[in-house]
């Protein structure tokens, strides 16, 4: 399916690109999320005249997200945990604790923003984690675990 990016798709494209995906992709999840539409002529059309607020209020979310990232780079957020002698977790610690951590302390994240590259942490200790604000904005947090015996 033909579809036209109404703002940027990491792995896919920029804004105003005319791309072609599986017709799962756009259906189903590009769609809904208003991130692109049909590529016809009318809409292509339409695009053309409202390019210009579209790139507006991308550049606007880019702002306030690289504005938040530059707040929450460095950031250290405490999770404290049940833990075993040998500092091992009974459970982990996933994307959704450390959201709700972060909302905690007054930043808006949701869960899918937090990357976890090596799964949920189950060791206790410092554990480096990337926020993704953006597309473009890449932020590094350390998440300190805190083992509480029972």
């Amino acid at each position: 399916m033909q579809i036209i990016l109404l703002e940027k798709v990491v792995n896919l494209g920029n804004l105003g690109d005319i791309v072609k995906v599986k017709d799962g992709f756009a259906r189903n999840f590009l769609i809904p999320q208003k991130k692109a539409r049909r590529a016809t002529k009318d809409a292509i059309a339409e695009f053309e005249v409202r390019r210009a607020d579209l790139e507006k209020v991308a550049a606007e979310k880019l702002a306030a997200a690289t504005a938040q990232g530059e707040k929450l780079s460095g950031q250290v957020i405490r999770i404290s945990q049940k833990a075993g002698v040998d500092g091992r977790l009974f459970g982990s610690v996933t994307n959704f604790d450390i959201a709700e951590a972060l909302k905690a302390q007054g930043f808006v994240v949701e869960k899918a923003q937090v990357r976890l590259p090596t799964g949920p942490l189950k060791l206790v200790g410092e554990h480096a984690v990337q926020v993704g604000l953006h597309t473009d904005v890449l932020v590094d947090v350390t998440v300190a675990v805190i083992g509480e015996h029972a």
